[in-house]
């Protein structure tokens, strides 16, 4: 018989003897179970000591270990540079599915009750190439909708509410990414200056979803309420066809640095969880204060665990893993794209089907590594991001200071457009590449076509925090303006971007509110405000409902032409079903040479490109992109098969219904300044 597992059911199980935990510590000498008595998290009623194992793990029974019982845990170990163990702190289990404060501040665990009717309800399972990723914050996507019960505002059950579910499902997307949803903390430095981490990238607890995204009566609605409400939101938003994808940070977690709070893992085995060196200094890969060491068994096992519990026991679809270049670095903090932890992922048989998206890198040594996950996971691809914003922006300010060309072609967008094949390996395909102009981390769209600096005096760091390369463009004026000029060319500039995002190989990921135009007043790091200036405003002017009646035909259009959506690179030579057969052409309508693709001079090309049918019906499209604030004719390309363009989407203007859309093969055709413009090929 197989050995059995070392690192198994950590955490409180039930048992027919009562609740039994199992901690693991390496280095601790003792380790104690502290149970509180009724309702008072404050004072320990009850103490029992665990027994040691010989794999490290420590385990007790107590029918004490109820659902809805308080416990926290006291342990004992060695002094010495890497350890900080203190037999008076009360710790967290690190497997806690409940979590709970004390009036002091002080956190404990509880006994889950997890009990929930799921009514039948099951994943929707949207296939890659249908997915459209909508990046999004818990609470401020309706912390200001006006149809939504004002109690239910910035809540879980807000995001379930068949209001927020009519705008996701109006608007196309498929797949919700929420902003991290496990609990946090906000660090000390910001609680001192009166601040708050709102995007909760500062981890307390890997199982246990943020308490104060839940409704007031759920948080004072007693055990397992606030995980009922979480439960309910993915069981109404799978039954919309909306898939839930949660923003996870394992990389680090809320205890900071050396002298930050010691909450659960610093207090069990500061030397097995950290990655530092002899000396007790923390070698730190992600800006945080520390970094887990997933070198280690039991490091990689709580990470699997966690996502097995969310998967399953809460039937999330997928995860977004921040920093993820951490989780994949051995012994000596080194990047392996083989790492045990990246493989175990993606091969747990418990995760099977389960989307699984990087951000591929992290401030260590050797930290950006876009392209270098195994296959099975999707990448964030910033290359992308700062391509697109460069040509659709920096590129036409370029332009206007020098009064002539841009200094970069037209060939590295084009590369782009079609997946990113320079990127991501043949055998990984197009799906690999999650496209992206914007995402919480930096400008909002609107910001990006409306202030050339960040703004971000308001975050307490006297403007040098947030990127200082931001790569947009304010068309003439920072900030706010009344010139009609300058409004037309910024609501051109972010049709640009979004047209450009919507109908390129790949996955596209849409941030919240990106839409209709929301602005964050030129803040491009405002992880620290709760407050009006991230929440979603609904109250529209008529440019924003336009952009957001185009961003809906813009995804529309993407769902229905396959030839946008390839599965697969296409070989030379070969047709490889699910691949899209691309013919590129320059404004003349003649195939593109390579100067054509070098040359700052050309900044006009034409992509056609046909859908290799496998299980939808054949489809072909041209795409025409004009980088240049100059109108040009173009001559359509003429190709074997087409007799037909029928034009859908011309981005510069806001409607094109009074315009002729059928267009014959060589024909001529006047094409707007910076502009973009979808054709069907017949």
């Amino acid at each position: 018989m197989p050995a059995a597992d070392p690192l198994r059911d950590l955490g409180v199980r039930g048992t027919p003897n009562g609740g039994e935990i199992r901690v693991w510590s390496e280095n601790a000498t003792g380790i104690d179970l502290c149970l509180f008595d009724g309702k008072d998290p404050s004072y320990a009623g009850t103490t029992l000591p665990l027994t040691r194992d010989a794999d490290g793990v420590w385990s007790g029974v107590s029918p004490a270990l109820i659902p809805g019982t308080y416990y926290a845990l006291r342990a004992r170990g060695p002094k010495g540079p890497t350890h900080a163990f203190d037999p008076s702190k009360n710790l967290l289990d690190p497997y806690a599915r409940g979590l709970a404060r004390t009036s002091s501040g002080e956190w404990r665990g509880y006994v889950q009750d997890d009990a929930f009717d799921w009514g039948g309800a099951t994943k929707p399972a949207v296939a890659l190439d249908h997915t459209v990723v909508y990046e999004v914050h818990v609470k401020g996507f309706t912390k200001l909708h006006p149809d939504i019960p004002e109690e239910l505002r910035g809540t879980y059950a807000g995001l379930a509410h068949p209001a927020a579910i009519e705008h996701l499902k109006s608007l196309g997307v498929t797949t919700l990414e929420l902003l991290p949803v496990h609990q946090s903390v906000s660090e000390q430095r910001l609680q001192k200056m009166g601040l708050i981490n709102y995007w909760g990238y500062n981890t307390l607890n890997f199982f246990t979803p943020h308490a104060a995204y839940a409704t007031r009566e759920a948080q004072t609605g007693g055990t397992g309420a606030v995980l009922r409400e979480f439960k309910g939101m993915v069981r109404l938003l799978h039954e919309a066809g909306l898939e839930v994808v949660l923003d996870v940070v394992y990389n680090h977690t809320a205890e900071e640095g050396r002298g930050g709070p010691v909450f659960s893992f610093r207090g069990l085995d500061n030397a097995s969880y950290y990655r530092q060196d002899e000396a007790g200094q923390y070698i730190d890969t992600t800006g945080c204060g520390n970094t887990v060491d997933f070198s280690r068994p039991v490091a990689q096992r709580l990470v699997l665990d966690s996502l097995r519990y969310w998967a399953n026991e809460v039937q999330v679809d997928g995860f977004r893993f921040d920093l993820a270049a951490t989780l994949g670095r051995g012994e000596g903090a080194e990047f392996d794209p083989e790492h045990p932890l990246l493989l175990a992922i993606r091969d747990d048989p418990e995760l099977a089907g389960v989307k699984m998206i990087a951000e591929p890198w992290d401030v260590g040594m050797g930290g950006w590594q876009v392209g270098n996950f195994p296959a099975g996971y999707s990448e964030w691809n910033d290359g992308y991001r700062d391509r697109m914003r460069n040509f659709w922006l920096r590129d036409i300010a370029a332009a206007r200071a020098a009064g002539g060309l841009p200094s970069e072609g037209i060939g590295s967008l084009a590369r782009r457009l079609a997946g990113s094949n320079h990127v991501f390996a043949l055998e990984r395909g197009p799906l690999a590449s999650v496209n992206f102009i914007t995402a919480h981390d930096g400008f909002t769209a609107w910001d990006l076509v409306s202030y050339d600096s960040k703004h971000n005096l308001g975050n307490g760091e006297n403007n040098r925090d947030g990127s200082n390369d931001n790569k947009s463009f304010n068309h003439g004026v920072e900030g706010p303006t009344r010139d009609e000029t300058i409004l037309a060319a910024r609501r051109r500039g972010i049709r640009n971007l979004l047209g450009t995002l919507l109908l390129s190989a790949g996955i596209p990921m849409l941030t919240a509110g990106d839409e209709f135009g929301r602005s964050q007043r030129g803040n491009n790091n405002a992880y620290c405000h709760d407050s009006e200036l991230t929440w979603l405003s609904w109250e529209r002017d008529t440019w924003q409902q336009e952009l957001l009646d185009v961003t809906r035909h813009l995804l529309e259009l993407r769902r229905e032409n396959p030839a946008l959506r390839p599965v697969r690179f296409g070989r030379f030579g070969e047709t490889t079903p699910s691949a899209t057969q691309m013919d590129w052409y320059n404004k003349q309508g003649e195939s593109m040479s390579l100067d054509d693709w070098d040359s700052p001079a050309e900044r006009t090309l034409q992509y056609l490109a046909a859908s290799t049918p496998e299980f939808e019906a054949f489809n072909r499209i041209l795409l025409v992109v004009h980088g240049l604030e100059t109108e040009v004719t173009v001559t359509l390309p003429e190709h074997e098969g087409v007799t037909a363009y029928t034009l859908l989407w011309d981005s510069s203007e806001d409607d094109i219904s009074g315009r002729e859309p059928e267009h014959a093969p060589g024909e001529e055709l006047p094409v707007g300044p910076t502009s973009i413009l979808l054709f069907r090929a017949h």
